[in-house]
């Protein structure tokens, strides 16, 4: 086994379904690749659970409460470009109020409500494949409870 094999970890994220009425909340962010779509999503920070990410994400991406209760899926997407490996929790649940006086995240440029139709229509502009696969997931019914997930703090 290689140093790099050995050195070697995934990316860990989580992901916020946020659905109201038929419409998913996506941010619409600058890239690397230019400004895509994506769930509320990012970076699992130390110490803090993959629910506590996901909600802090959720509001920081968004400026929408969130309490996840239940798990779409977990995905594992080697992206193409680089040697990154992400690891998706992807959570629906309860979406809250806006807060009008919170700023959202650098990067980030505006959070928008679509539709599934719009949100295929736009899958060019997607940051990943999980985009869609996790909207298609939710939509067939695919949820788990959140004891699966263990959290030893």
């Amino acid at each position: 086994m290689s140093e790099m094999e050995r050195l070697w970890k995934p990316n860990v994220t989580v992901a916020a379904l946020m659905e109201r009425d038929g419409r998913f909340l996506l941010v619409e962010e600058e890239t690397e690749a230019g400004i895509r779509f994506n769930q509320p999503a990012g970076h699992l920070d130390a110490g803090e659970s993959l629910i506590e990410a996901c909600v802090r994400e959720a509001l920081e991406e968004t400026a929408h409460a969130f309490a996840p209760t239940e798990l779409v899926g977990i995905y594992q997407w080697p992206r193409p470009q680089r040697d990154i490996t992400y690891l998706r929790f992807a959570f629906a649940g309860e979406v809250g109020s806006r807060s009008t006086a919170r700023k959202l995240d650098a990067g980030i440029l505006r959070a928008v409500w679509m539709t599934v139709d719009e949100i295929e229509a736009c899958r060019d502009r997607h940051r990943s494949p999980l985009v869609l696969e996790c909207v298609r997931d939710y939509r067939a019914g695919r949820r788990y409870p959140l004891e699966l997930i263990r959290h030893h703090g």
